[in-house]
């Protein structure tokens, strides 16, 4: 049976780092499994070269090897969380020691992973953008960095 996992490469050598770092802050994470580099191959010999971890469930496979290519946007994780005060722990972590916030409750880590920190709450109030108050919700969410729940409930309400 095929399975699917997501494969990031770190150009930094911060595979091992980062997936320590989710590991402590992230229920549903651990480290999996590290692989060093071999002598006379990529990477520095005994050093994590194929890291695998799990991220809130989620399986990944973390390479160091080099800085020919860069994490951006066009990957992120999509972080679901309950409401304010997970939006505003995830924020703050993820945001912490060189991480970036960003627009529209997406930010970047300090090992340039972009996150989506999204409560329940957002889904539910933009909906599928059919109604006013759907549509209201979402112009709310466009204007923001983090996510302010209570101030897209009022946008929504069309307060």
């Amino acid at each position: 049976m095929a399975t699917v996992r997501s494969h990031l490469w770190f150009g930094n050598d911060q595979a091992h780092e980062a997936a320590r770092y989710y590991a402590k802050h992230i229920p549903g994470s651990s480290v999996d499994r590290v692989l060093t580099a071999p002598d006379g191959g990529p990477g520095n010999p005994g050093e994590p070269f194929v890291v695998e971890f799990t991220v809130a469930g989620h399986p990944v496979t973390g390479l160091n090897a080099g800085p020919e290519f860069h994490l951006n946007e066009a990957f992120s994780f999509y972080l679901r969380v309950d409401g304010q005060d997970e939006v505003d722990h995830y924020w703050d972590v993820l945001t912490a020691d060189g991480g970036e916030p960003g627009p529209c409750g997406w930010c970047k880590d300090r090992f340039g992973v972009s996150w989506q920190v999204v409560p329940t709450r957002l889904e539910e109030l933009c909906g599928d953008y059919t109604t006013e108050a759907n549509k209201r919700a979402l112009q709310a969410m466009l204007k923001m960095g983090k996510i302010d729940v209570a101030a897209i409930e009022q946008a929504y309400a069309g307060a």
